[in-house]
């Protein structure tokens, strides 16, 4: 039998993440014939779900920012939770900041939407005549890659996507919307032979979001001031809650392995220049929950009091995000540490990221 590698069983554990994460929509998760207020939300994840730390920082459209905390940044210390200004694993928060990348390409000509990805990138997909925009909207039909690689040797993105596109496909290019992380490891693939110096060029540093890094080679820990994050290691399914801190950030790649923070997060989606956002909201089609509608790497849902929010979520062992911004410019980003292992504690997070907008 195969041996499987603790870093496989972690990025197989990321993809579930996601899933569960889609169980609530949030519309149905925020309403409630009480208004708790944003305080409240986040004492519930720590004092009733169990979650070690919660903190979501909201910006309005000026820039003014406010941050709540609940819980502990080390359990058994009684340290408080980090703000707003301490990093934390974007997961695959990611996926929106290389969408804007590629939208940039686009934008300065290199890349076309509607243009294969095999016309950029001749056989890397063997023929399949995938778009740049189906990769962007999770329509193109490729299976994930997550499982598929002994992750203690990672090797090239090209080596990587070789076992997935063994698989057999998740559907025809733009016949259905389905979440795969190796869209975005495509993606990648089309930003050049080093995407992660791309989008720190055309992005990060554009856009002053100065805390935000790759991880680099063989780097596991956070670096900075961070909370700890607490999980079921999937190396020890029995042994419990462990503090899961250290991941190897750097094999999660364009799909999942930014290190951001809250405040960063936030003024990512203020930054973004409005023609990009619009470009990313067009054309959305129907998308599991939390997502409702998925456009370019950002979906559209309705809020419990009308309104409309762009974001995504993210979620590694340890660690589960909520980012975006509403129609009048405000932005919120709310993350736990610990396991959002139920419907109940998913529909808690997503009641807390409305409470911001509502």
């Amino acid at each position: 039998m195969k041996k499987i590698s603790l870093v496989t069983r972690l990025l197989a554990a990321a993809t579930a993440a996601v899933v569960v994460a889609g169980t609530v929509a949030l519309p149905a998760a925020a309403a409630a014939t009480s208004k708790p207020s944003v305080q409240e939300h986040l004492d519930r994840l720590t004092m009733a779900d169990g979650f070690a730390g919660a903190v979501l920082q909201v910006r309005d459209a000026r820039g003014r920012s406010r941050t709540y905390t609940s819980g502990t940044a080390a359990r058994g210390t009684g340290r408080p939770m980090v703000g707003g200004d301490a990093r934390m694993r974007a997961a695959s928060m990611t996926k929106p900041v290389v969408a804007a990348a590629v939208l940039d390409q686009v934008a300065r000509g290199k890349l076309d939407l509607d243009e294969k990805v095999e016309t950029y990138l001749p056989g890397l997909l063997d023929g399949r005549q995938v778009t740049v925009r189906q990769l962007l909207q999770h329509t193109s039909g490729l299976p994930e890659y997550l499982d598929t690689i002994d992750w203690a040797k990672p090797g090239t993105p090209e080596e990587q996507l070789k076992p997935a596109l063994a698989k057999k496909p998740i559907g025809e290019p733009g016949e259905k919307w389905s979440y795969s992380n190796t869209n975005y490891l495509v993606a990648g693939m089309l930003l050049g032979d080093d995407f992660r110096k791309v989008v720190e060029s055309r992005i990060l540093r554009p856009y002053g979001l100065k805390r935000t890094y790759w991880p680099a080679e063989g780097e596991m820990a956070i670096r900075g001031e961070h909370a700890r994050n607490y999980g079921v290691s999937p190396a020890d399914p029995k042994g419990g809650v462990a503090d899961i801190t250290e991941m190897p950030g750097h094999a999660f790649g364009a799909a999942g392995g930014l290190v951001s923070t809250p405040a960063d997060l936030n003024a990512f989606w203020q930054r973004l220049p409005s023609s990009t956002l619009k470009t990313m909201a067009s054309g959305t089609v129907p998308a599991d929950a939390p997502y409702g509608h998925y456009g370019l790497g950002v979906a559209r849902v309705a809020t419990s009091c009308g309104g409309t929010v762009w974001m995504h979520d993210g979620g590694l062992p340890g660690v589960s995000v909520l980012s975006g911004r509403d129609r009048a410019g405000r932005a919120a980003t709310v993350y736990v540490t610990g396991a959002a292992d139920t419907p109940a504690k998913n529909a808690h997070l997503l009641a807390a990221f409305d409470s911001a907008f509502c």
